[in-house]
C-alpha cells in the first residue's frame, strides 16, 4: 500500500482495494518503542518482534502465547492488518507470522515510515489510543501452519525433488565468506539456491528502489529466474533467522506462487544443529 492510499483510508475516502471490514494499523520494530512514541503515523499501534519471537533462536513463540499476544493487540483472523516499519524487515517478519497464525488480510506500507514522511503526511507523538483487546481470534492458531516450517519439516521437505530451498542472504553469506552476524558461523545450507538478495541484513538492495520502495514483483521474479527459482516449485525461503526470508515470502505471495513457506530457524538454527555453532546471539538481527 502507498502512503497516499493509507491517508485516503484514514480519511474514509473512496479507494480501490479497501478493507472489507475492520482494519488496524501497526508499526513494527525491535526495541524501538521510544522511536514510535517520538512520532508515528496517526492511529498506529506498536508491536515489537520480541512479542512474537523468542531467544536464543528467535523462532516464533508457541501457538497459545501467540494467540494471546494477537488478542492483546486487538487482532483477529478477520482483521485487515496494515504494517509498516523504519528501515528493516520487522514488518514483513510480523506479517508472515500473522498469516501463519490465521490473519487473512495482511498488507505492508511500501517504503515504510520514510515514505509517509516524504509524502508530507501528519504524524502524532506519544502513546496511541488505548487498544481494545479482542476476545476471540476466530480460528485455531496456527491456521496456516504450512507457511512457517521448523527444522524437522524443512529437513524432510528438502529431500523432495520438487522442493527448492532459497537463501535470502547476501552473496558473501551464501558463499560462506561472511556470516552476516557476529554470532553466526559462515556457511549456508547445502544445495540451497541463492535468492539474489544482495545487500545486508537490514536492506536488500536488489529488491528495492533507491528511495526504499519495493521493485515490481515481476522484476524480482526475473532475478530469481536467473537462479532457476520459479513459482512452479515448492519454495522454502530462509535467511539468518527469518526477517529477510519473510520479505521474500511476501514478494512470492504477491506473484501468486502457490507453494511457499519460510524456514523459521534459518541459518542460525541450521548451523547450530548441523555444524556445531554454539555462539550465543546477543540480539535479534
Amino acid at each position: 500500500m502507498t502512503a497516499h492510499w493509507l491517508a485516503a483510508l484514514q480519511q474514509n475516502r473512496p479507494l480501490s482495494a479497501a478493507p472489507a471490514g475492520e482494519w488496524r494499523l501497526v508499526e513494527v520494530g525491535f526495541n524501538a518503542k521510544e522511536s514510535w512514541r517520538a512520532g508515528h503515523i496517526p492511529g498506529a499501534d506498536y508491536m515489537d518482534t520480541g512479542e512474537v519471537e523468542s531467544p536464543p533462536l528467535w523462532n516464533v513463540i508457541s501457538p497459545q502465547p501467540l494467540r494471546h499476544t494477537l488478542l492483546k493487540h486487538g487482532l483477529r483472523a478477520d482483521t485487515t492488518v496494515i504494517l509498516y516499519g523504519r528501515g528493516n524487515y520487522a514488518p514483513e517478519r510480523l506479517g508472515q507470522i500473522l498469516l501463519y497464525a490465521g490473519v487473512k488480510d495482511v498488507r505492508l506500507l511500501d517504503g515504510g515510515w520514510q515514505s509517509w514522511l516524504r509524502a508530507g503526511m501528519a504524524q502524532e507523538k506519544g502513546n496511541a489510543s488505548s487498544v481494545v483487546a479482542a476476545k476471540n481470534f476466530g480460528t485455531p492458531v496456527p491456521a496456516q501452519a504450512d507457511f512457517l516450517l521448523d527444522i524437522e519439516q524443512t529437513s524432510q521437505m528438502r529431500a523432495l525433488p520438487e522442493t527448492v530451498l532459497v537463501s535470502i542472504r547476501s552473496w558473501l553469506e551464501y558463499n560462506g565468506i561472511a556470516s552476516g552476524y557476529d554470532y553466526l558461523t559462515p556457511g549456508d545450507i547445502p544445495g540451497a539456491r541463492w535468492g539474489m538478495a544482495e545487500g545486508d541484513s537490514q536492506y536488500i538492495a536488489n529488491f528495492h528502489h533507491p528511495d526504499g520502495t519495493v521493485r515490481a514483483p515481476a522484476e524480482i521474479a526475473a532475478l530469481w529466474h536467473q537462479q532457476q527459482i520459479s513459482g512452479d516449485q515448492r519454495i522454502i525461503f530462509y535467511c539468518g533467522t527469518g526477517w529477510r526470508a519473510s520479505f521474500a515470502f511476501f514478494i512470492a505471495r504477491s506473484l501468486g506462487w502457490p507453494n511457499i513457506a519460510v524456514y523459521d530457524g534459518g541459518w542460525l538454527e541450521w548451523s547450530q544443529h548441523f555444524c556445531g555453532n554454539t555462539n550465543d546471539p546477543a540480539e535479534n538481527p
